[in-house]
């Protein structure tokens, strides 16, 4: 007789997506839901965390009812609720974790607290099959980072950013070109009509020793070039957008590389001669030419390169759901305690030293 499979309800709401998802430990997906707040926060040009906050309260029992109808399941079929615990915005991640507790406590179910950069790291396993370890690239709006990843809680963080985040970048300039909100698809957009040899901008860090990132001073630089063309009324904006795209992707390849190195020094390759595993996860990860030129540069190391879908890519819950299942199949009864926390920081290699000149980003 067939094991019957464990369904979990995940929930992710830790910046402007709030989302529900229904998936059970065969990696199948039942329901993949998200109510976006792209045009509530596109007239600030940037996510407002009590806007963000409140549309959340709004909308996670209607995305939470969506899922389970999607799925054809009701409440009693889930076996577990995992909610993202942090970091990200506390108002969003305590209305996330304050609902799923809810969940759990009521049906008597086992409740997960899930690192929402722990969803990321693992949602390369939900959509392809691969084994421990592997080295990630999370590049996303609020995080860049290289790890090592060994297993559900076991990171070591290679390098991070010092200062912005790649899509944080992206958002800052596309905000000052005038291109609107979100900032890295307004930048792909217009960057596909410009030529990206066209302005001259710095690649920080590229060419030093270590991984960690460095984005500000890239920002700082086309902000000044956008100046001395006359502003975004009169700047030849596509090929500002076209430069600066390939400014941080070769950044992102050249640390990348430090790191795959750095990787096949310190992990043993599997013994079947398989090419070790090159992970890109987060919203970046959708952009076409950072894409590619990652790709040209896991090539060029002998590794092969995964990368979710586009929908595991950006937040959402399936990957919530899918972390809690990992640490559940290591651990059959590794859930957390009704007292778990809200964290607005919560590093997945507390033991990586802070790059230099600032302390730690989550």
């Amino acid at each position: 007789m067939a094991k019957r499979p464990f369904i979990v309800l995940g929930i992710e709401s830790s910046c402007d997506e709030t989302a529900a998802a229904i998936v059970d430990d065969n990696k199948q997906i039942y329901a993949n839901e998200i109510a976006s707040q792209i045009a509530q926060h596109a007239k600030y040009g940037g996510v407002v965390p009590e806007v963000a906050a409140r549309a959340h309260l709004e909308m996670i029992d209607v995305v939470i009812g969506t899922a389970l109808d999607k799925a054809g399941l009701t409440l009693d079929d889930i076996d577990a609720v995992a909610a993202t615990a942090g970091p990200g915005l506390i108002g969003g991640v305590a209305v996330g974790t304050v609902t799923a507790k809810a969940i759990a406590a009521a049906r008597q179910r086992p409740y997960f607290a899930i690192n929402h950069l722990e969803g990321h790291a693992l949602s390369a396993r939900l959509a392809d099959a691969i084994d421990f370890p592997y080295l990630l690239l999370l590049v996303s709006g609020g995080h860049t980072q290289l790890l090592a990843v060994s297993g559900p809680g076991h990171y070591h963080r290679y390098g991070t950013t010092m200062d912005d985040a790649a899509g944080e970048a992206f958002d800052k300039c596309a905000k000052i070109m005038g291109l609107g909100y979100p900032g890295g698809p307004a930048i792909e957009t217009a960057a596909n009509a410009g030529d990206s040899t066209a302005i001259a901008l710095p690649r920080p860090l590229k060419g030093t020793a270590g991984c960690h990132f460095s984005f500000s001073g890239l920002k700082t630089a086309l902000a000044t070039r956008l100046a001395q063309l006359g502003g975004p009324d009169q700047a030849p904006l596509n090929d500002l957008a076209a430069s600066l795209q390939s400014a941080i992707a070769d950044c992102l390849a050249d640390r990348s590389q430090h790191a795959m190195k750095q990787f096949l020094d310190e992990y043993q390759l599997p013994a079947d001669g398989r090419a070790p595993v090159f992970v890109i996860a987060g919203g970046v990860a959708a952009n076409k030419h950072i894409f590619a030129r990652l790709a040209d540069t896991a090539a060029a190391t002998g590794f092969r390169l995964s990368v979710p879908p586009a929908n595991l890519c950006t937040d959402n819950a399936a990957m919530i759901a899918w972390a809690a299942i990992e640490r559940h199949l290591k651990h059959p009864h590794g859930a957390d305690d009704f007292d778990f926390a809200p964290r607005p920081r919560w590093p997945l290699d507390p033991h990586a030293s802070p790059p230099p000149g600032r302390g730690v980003r989550a």
